[in-house]
């Protein structure tokens, strides 16, 4: 028994020294005829089949294109340029998602203009997505004592005995 609780705290100690994963997202996108949004997570793999929104400057508040990415992390659409101002990109997949705002009007007069930019995650109001994927003191915190009290709690289911 004493076994079994040494090497339920082992791994316990074993744990806590561990890096926390977790994945950020980077939005990148390129204006042609069509906006080309590139999304993937900051280790550079693409967020495949990940919820697109497309928002135009004058209804924020409800979608104007919906859509999901490509295999490789890709989405197009068809601005209507009648619309100037700001669009805004969403795109989310499994609770991890980013904002892109892009400019649609007269200063590119409608024609095919080359962007790369790398979008700026920037938290919705309305958003349950963190934009950031690092963890707050408090949220490690609670992170690190769920673990403790997780092998606690084995630990102590193995030293009840046998009954």
């Amino acid at each position: 028994m004493k076994f079994k609780f040494a090497l339920a705290w082992a791994l316990g100690a074993a744990s806590l020294g561990g890096p926390v994963l977790a994945h950020g997202v980077v939005l990148e996108h390129r204006q042609l005829s069509s906006v080309e949004v590139a999304a993937q997570f900051e280790t550079g793999e693409p967020m495949a089949n990940a919820q697109v929104l497309v928002y135009a400057p004058d209804n924020p508040s409800e979608p104007w294109q919906q859509g999901n990415t490509d295999d490789q992390g890709r989405f197009s659409f068809v601005p209507d340029t009648t619309l100037v101002g700001n669009w805004e990109v969403m795109v989310r997949q499994a609770g991890h998602g980013a904002i892109a705002t892009i400019p649609i009007g007269a200063a590119t007069g409608g024609e095919a203009t080359n962007l790369a930019l790398e979008a700026e995650a920037e938290p919705s109001p309305e958003s349950l997505i963190s934009p950031s994927t690092t963890l707050s003191p408090v949220q490690r915190g609670i992170t690190i004592g769920s673990v403790i009290w997780g092998f606690i709690g084995t630990a102590l289911f193995f030293a009840r005995g046998k009954r």
